[in-house]
């Protein structure tokens, strides 16, 4: 069978393995701009440069749309042990922590499988809970994410959410922790493993430990923007293919992986098409996202402001950390009608990508999938979940990344966004509300739904 894209496919592919500047822009995201953290200087330097980039790039409709959010400014933070022993203990505020001074006792609630904060309630009321980071805890048969962890431990009545990391020699790990537009009405805090295995046999050893908390951390009112570029279609250009990554980091890092890799990845797969492949049948929207990390902002925000246009999505690609060392798969978010075009398009393109049909709900494409709209990413469908690696930690800097991944990656979303934009024969088509409450409400998601209805109504009552 004959290859119609090989030829653009040749441009493409050697375009991004011999330019200089998928790392280039990676330099300048992360040692330039820094986290990027939602609030910062660097974060406006950051949309500048990529709305710039767009421009030079040649893509059209260059923008950005403001928006207003509850932001957050890290202080001081203090933990120490008073009770048995006194102890100095390292840590970090979660973003939306609330500024505290507070004593309290420590439960130890393990990985902090759900089921465990339900049979132990009671011993959780009025207490800090201690829970690892580890992304399956035993007994869970899906991923469980810092924030159920938090809600969690929010809804049974902890008054404080310590976080450890379950990584060695990694530091504490951040993350967010307001939900539903709110800041945390409790604080949350994040230590290193050995801390908090010293903790754990402290507990075994000598009974109870109380522990000091005193935080001086900010929340106010703050704007951020999407950053939005097109390559308009030149036969159906009210139909929209959307390539999109956050730009935003972790305060604590230069968020290089994660983000930074996915942008990358974006801007060059927006260079190459703009170069060589445009104009396609269908319009191509190139998003980089503010404040992912403290709530999928940016995109809830999008999908607010284009929810008239979310039904002309044919596909949108999220390339969330993209560019990091993981397998360059292609997770369908459960459209097994898309499975067989899909392995059409590995077979023509001759890569060797795994294909899922699972989705989770810590990035961007859950504010699309929630409204209906057709979604899929990058993402490593054969590795096993276990947690982030430098991901979250002071650690995810520039040299963790490599500029191979990077460019496999802007060079997978290119040549599938062709193929996606000249497809006549499109077998998906959005859900409507009640297609998207039947996928999530399925037995293997329940647990999950469940809890964030509830969870949803606990922060009404706040």
């Amino acid at each position: 069978m004959t290859n119609p894209h090989l030829s653009l496919d040749k441009k493409i592919v050697g375009d991004i393995y011999t330019s200089p500047e998928p790392m280039e822009n990676m330099s300048r995201l992360c040692d330039d701009f820094g986290s990027r953290f939602g609030g910062t200087e660097g974060e406006r330097q950051a949309a500048d440069f990529i709305q710039a980039k767009f421009e030079e790039y040649g893509l059209q409709n260059v923008r950005r749309e403001a928006f207003k959010y509850l932001g957050w400014t890290r202080g001081e933070a203090y933990l120490e042990i008073v009770n048995p022993i006194q102890k100095r203990i390292p840590c970090i505020t979660l973003p939306h922590s609330p500024p505290v001074d507070l004593e309290g006792v420590i439960i130890d609630m393990g990985d902090g499988a759900p089921v465990d904060f339900d049979t132990r309630a009671d011993d959780i009321k009025g207490k800090i809970v201690m829970v690892t980071s580890v992304f399956e805890p035993e007994g869970a048969k899906r991923w469980i994410h810092r924030n159920e962890k938090f809600g969690r431990s929010l809804m049974a009545g902890a008054t404080g959410f310590l976080f450890v990391n379950h990584y060695p020699a990694y530091g504490p790990a951040t993350g967010g922790i307001g939900q539903h537009g709110k800041a945390s009405p409790i604080p949350g805090i994040s230590i290193a493993k050995e801390d908090g295995d010293f903790i754990k046999r402290l507990i075994a050893r000598k009974g109870p430990v109380t522990v000091s908390l005193k935080s001086s951390d900010n929340i106010a009112q703050m704007t951020s923007w999407n950053i939005l570029g097109e390559l308009p279609g030149n036969q159906h250009p009210d139909e929209i293919i959307l390539l999109g990554s956050h730009y935003d980091g972790h305060d604590i890092s230069q968020g290089a992986v994660d983000p930074a890799s996915g942008v990358a990845a974006v801007l060059e797969a927006a260079r190459v098409l703009a170069s060589h492949a445009a104009p396609l049948p269908r319009t191509i929207r190139f998003v980089s996202w503010g404040v992912e990390e403290i709530g999928l902002l940016g995109s809830k925000e999008y999908v607010k402001k284009h929810a008239k246009e979310l039904k002309n999505i044919r596909f949108y690609l999220n390339m969330d950390a993209a560019g990091g060392d993981m397998p360059k798969d292609i997770n369908l978010h459960a459209w097994p009608e898309l499975g067989e075009t899909f392995s059409r398009y590995q077979k023509e393109m001759a890569l060797d990508f795994a294909i899922g049909q699972n989705f989770h709900d810590a990035s961007d494409h859950y504010s699309f999938l929630l409204e209906g709209a057709i979604t899929g990413g990058i993402e490593a469908v054969r590795a096993t979940r276990s947690g982030r690696g430098y991901g979250h930690t002071w650690y995810d800097t520039l040299d963790k990344v490599d500029q191979t991944n990077v460019r496999d990656a802007a060079s997978l979303a290119a040549r599938l966004v062709l193929r996606i934009a000249s497809e006549d024969d499109w077998p998906a088509t959005p859900r409507d509300k009640e297609a998207v409450h039947e996928l999530l409400t399925q037995p293997k998601r329940k647990e999950l739904y469940d809890y964030r209805q509830r969870i949803a109504e606990f922060y009404k009552i706040l």
